[in-house]
């Protein structure tokens, strides 16, 4: 149960409104940030009806979160979904953070919020001069987004984050419901621009157990980027402690909030991985941002490779696919499927808006196939760093070229060392045609779209002269 919401004189809570955030089932200090985004929800509703529209739109897209593998929502949007409302919702969702800092001094929370705002309730990190390029791959889980999020993590000038919204997922759990899914996406977004701003305070209420003076030992993932592995940042002089996520190839200690920061503005770019991003449309405030110059490079994979990836990976969370499979009796639920369609028309639909090319998008989207980057790692990284604006590196190089031709039995489900000629296609030779079938059945608009071809019978699924991925030209418009 959400805890209660300090009283602030002239602010009156409605009575529905304090339905809604005891529904919410959130744990943290940023309890109180969640609470006044739904206050937001109910003040506008009250005045300009929004928030019915917003429901109206998304009615369909549960929000619940399960678990950390569980990166994966039902998102069933019908047919032409749209996201306008969020603009709708961000003068509101502005106005309120203001009242949020007011009520921080109050409660002691000053010091990470202060970091986030500033001292006028403004983000307080100014862009760097000249040429600083803000790179955001949005993905989802299983699509090969952290073997292409090495491409810039190895890139000495680029301030590389792994998926930060970790925590924020970990943190707040949304219930189901149109206005819980619009929350979660201005949480998301807001959080998103103060770490492409170099501002990662911002992580420290979501991170658990809270730093203690901006250190912390329990950053999610923390040796997957190299700027925190490294000096400064990395300081080996502190004595040995448990860090539940340590950095790969040398020992650092805590991570000192204040010393990355640091380093992220020192770095010439930044560029973060997120698969927790669902709807390209809530970029839109971060792409009009003149503080930023953000470049979005979406990536997407056959969804019948996702699927049988996440089989293995996330393998508690499909018995029920497994039973279905194994005991050919009866079908699959109709939550299920529905599961599976929704994801894909989350893609679909946010893949069309950028190819579509927006003013507030043009020049700022790039839509990638893991395919075409597992076949020609090095023509794609040039082609995505091309895009970004960022030179490419001789050391990116030599690690796609060493890092693309591993040996068949050194790749696990979660490593970046691929023979990726050979992975991208593997799939095919042990899903059984009627798993694809279902696939084909729910994703085929995302597949057309993307270019992968349905198999039309068993024979056709495991014949390798049979190509089942169509020839794309890059999916870039300037």
């Amino acid at each position: 149960m959400a805890p209660p919401l300090p009283k602030e004189k002239g602010l009156t809570l409605p009575q529905e409104c304090q339905d809604f955030v005891h529904s919410l089932k959130i744990r943290g200090k940023y309890a109180l940030f969640l609470a006044f985004v739904v206050i937001a929800f109910v003040f506008i509703e009250k005045e300009n009806k929004i928030i019915s529209r917003v429901s109206d739109k998304l009615k369909q897209i549960p929000q619940s979160v399960a678990d950390v593998n569980s990166t994966d929502p039902a998102l069933l949007l019908p047919e032409n979904a749209s996201l306008l409302s969020l603009s709708e919702l961000d003068s509101t969702f502005s106005q309120l953070q203001s009242r949020l800092r007011n009520l921080s001094l109050q409660l002691g929370m000053e010091p990470a919020l202060q970091a986030q705002w500033g001292a006028a309730g403004k983000p307080s990190q100014q862009a760097r001069a000249g040429n600083r390029r803000h790179v955001l791959l949005m993905a989802t889980t299983r699509t090969g987004s952290s073997f292409v999020g090495e491409f810039f993590n190895q890139q000495g000038n680029v301030f590389y984050l792994f998926e930060p919204l970790w925590h924020i997922e970990r943190t707040v759990f949304f219930q189901q419901g149109g206005a819980s899914a619009a929350g979660s996406a201005l949480v998301y977004r807001d959080v998103l621009k103060q770490l492409l701003l170099c501002d990662l305070y911002v992580l420290e209420p979501f991170i658990s157990p809270a730093p203690e003076d901006h250190l912390t030992q329990f950053l999610f993932r923390r040796g997957s980027s190299r700027s925190l592995c490294e000096e400064p940042v990395c300081t080996p002089s502190v004595k040995k402690v448990f860090e539940k996520y340590h950095c790969r190839n040398r020992r650092c200690g805590p991570l000192n909030v204040t010393l990355a920061a640091e380093a992220c503005r020192r770095k010439d770019h930044v560029a973060l991985k997120a698969v927790r991003v669902r709807q390209l449309e809530s970029l839109q405030p971060l792409a009009e941002d003149p503080r930023l110059d953000l470049r979005v490079i979406q990536l997407v994979r056959d969804p019948r490779a996702v699927l049988a990836s996440r089989m293995v990976a996330f393998a508690t969370k499909y018995e029920s696919w497994k039973k279905w499979l194994t005991e050919g009796q009866g079908g699959l639920s109709e939550d299920e499927v529905q599961r599976l369609r929704g994801n894909c028309e989350s893609i679909r639909l946010s893949a069309e808006l950028g190819l579509r090319q927006p003013a507030w998008l043009r020049g700022r989207y790039l839509l990638v196939r893991y395919e075409d980057v597992a076949r020609r790692p090095l023509q794609k990284a040039r082609e995505m760093y091309g895009f970004a604006g960022i030179p490419l590196t001789p050391q990116v190089e030599d690690w796609i070229q060493k890092n693309t031709q591993a040996s068949r039995d050194s790749s696990d489900v979660y490593s970046t060392r691929k023979n990726s000629s050979e992975q991208f296609e593997k799939w095919r030779f042990s899903m059984p045609f009627k798993l694809a079938q279902v696939v084909q059945a729910a994703c085929g608009p995302a597949m057309r779209l993307f270019g992968y071809k349905l198999a039309r019978d068993a024979a056709s699924l495991t014949n390798r002269s049979v190509s089942l991925l169509e020839e794309r030209g890059i999916f870039w418009v300037t």
